[in-house]
């Protein structure tokens, strides 16, 4: 029977060991840089609201010397309204590999002679990935966001390294395709909702500034990282050190 590995409460509650860094933790950076889609956070009066979102990571910036988180969104979405009421967000990025195996309920289904429905074969696939190829972390990313100034200089770089970082090969000589903004909820236009969703003058756009991080692993361990801004003297020198 395996070992059950009881939950550090302190840990997982508090903030007793709580370090501080310059730079985000190197297995997030790799978690943001694996995923393809992250879930954004907003809340005005006590009523929370969940998006899932394309988004892009930039370590810097003309704008921002730290980190940042990139998005954007239809001026009349619900998120839309939340930021402008209250900037404060929580993000939740994972790269897991993620196929549900069969539950009770289906094995029990399938003995009573019910068939069950197929497996997906890019399901499966996905499944019998190399999870050495993906991280085992999960990061919890706290923040304030703010839309940038529409029209602007900074509006327009933020937009164009959005549209580069989401932009794939469609292959079979299609081009590049960027999946629809909220792609869960609606179908994309011809070019996948990119010109909508991310080239549209009306569509406007959120930087994230990561202000902690929390990282949980598959076995319920967790660590806290606070983003604090280096110093002239340690900027000059280029440390990154953790007190």
């Amino acid at each position: 029977m395996e070992q059950q590995i009881p939950l550090n409460h302190e840990a997982s509650a508090g903030s007793t060991n709580m370090r501080i860094t310059h730079e985000l933790p190197a297995e997030v950076v790799q978690c943001l840089e694996n995923a393809r889609f992250l879930h954004l956070a907003t809340c005005t009066d006590n009523i929370p609201h969940v998006s899932l979102m394309n988004y892009t990571y930039l370590p810097s910036t003309p704008y921002s010397s730290a980190p940042v988180i990139v998005m954007t969104t239809n001026p009349a979405s619900k998120k839309m309204n939340n930021l402008v009421l209250n900037p404060s967000v929580s993000l939740l990025v994972h790269d897991w590999v993620s196929h549900r195996p069969t539950t009770s309920t289906a094995a029990r289904r399938l003995s009573a002679g019910t068939p069950a429905p197929p497996d997906s074969s890019l399901a499966a696939l996905l499944f019998n990935l190399n999870s050495s190829a993906v991280s085992s972390i999960s990061a919890t990313i706290n923040g304030e966001a703010r839309l940038v100034a529409a029209g602007s200089d900074e509006e327009r770089f933020y937009r164009a390294k959005h549209l580069e970082a989401n932009t794939f090969d469609g292959g079979g000589g299609g081009g590049g395709d960027l999946l629809r903004r909220e792609s869960v909820v609606g179908g994309g236009g011809e070019d996948g909702g990119r010109g909508c969703f991310v080239a549209g003058e009306e569509v406007r756009v959120i930087v994230v500034a990561i202000r902690d991080v929390r990282i949980a692993d598959w076995k319920g361990a967790v660590r806290d990282w606070v983003i604090a801004p280096a110093t002239a003297e340690e900027a000059h020198q280029g440390v990154n050190g953790v007190r």
